[in-house]
């Protein structure tokens, strides 16, 4: 009896092992699969200008994307956003309270460093935008009153799939899109997985993606 115990044991350790095995195997591929849904990548092609998204995380390489994308001639002007302001800010503002330099001055230095001239850069000032919803619309509408509809979007590269959905429902036929990931972006789909803020991205961005649709559920935004 204790033979066959020890046996049934044997077997069962065994069995995990075998499952724990055939379980880690299938997860890299399981995980780059989820990770690679989210990126996006059209071939950039000529375009009035390259609209840099600024919500959301790791700003600088959206920067460097768009000023490459100016250099090689696939767009003549580089659109900037920003300037958000919370309550909390507008009481100080009200105040007295009064910021050392304009918003769009950094993003115009590191632009001009990169290769592209002040006169070149658009810089839309987008107060009450605090998602990609609402970037979209306060950036997409000056972009229509400027008479431009040919546009490339650079944007994190896990953030590219959302991005361009919420740009063409919100103008349906009133843009042609191409949405390029920023190449220096650090996001890997091949092993997100192993790092702490990687990990934070794509749970972050798939909890967008069911925010944005219980939002259209609800006819909300």
């Amino acid at each position: 009896m204790a033979q066959k115990k020890h046996s049934l044991f044997f077997y069962a350790v065994v069995g995990a092992l075998a499952l724990s095995a055939l379980l880690y195997l299938s997860a890299g591929p399981i995980f780059t699969a989820i990770g690679r849904f989210l990126i996006l990548d059209d071939k950039p092609e000529r375009s009035e200008a390259v609209v840099i998204l600024s919500t959301g995380i790791e700003y600088y390489p959206r920067l460097i994307e768009a000023a490459a994308l100016f250099r090689e001639g696939y767009a003549e002007r580089v659109v900037i956003n920003g300037n958000r302001k919370s309550e909390a800010l507008r009481d100080l503002e009200r105040k007295g309270f009064v910021e050392r330099c304009p918003w769009y001055e950094n993003s115009l230095r590191v632009l001009s460093l990169l290769g592209v001239p002040r006169g070149r850069v658009i810089a839309i000032s987008a107060e009450d935008a605090y998602d990609t919803v609402t970037e979209a619309e306060a950036v997409g509408t000056e972009l229509l009153k400027r008479g431009m509809s040919r546009i490339i979007i650079t944007t994190s590269k896990f953030h590219t799939r959302r991005a361009r959905y919420i740009w063409e429902r919100s103008f349906p036929h009133q843009f042609s899109i191409r949405v390029v990931p920023a190449r220096d972006d650090p996001f890997s789909a091949n092993g997100w997985w192993r790092e702490g803020r990687q990990i934070r991205w794509v749970l972050a961005e798939y909890g967008a993606w069911i925010y944005y649709f219980w939002k259209k559920s609800l006819g909300i935004g």
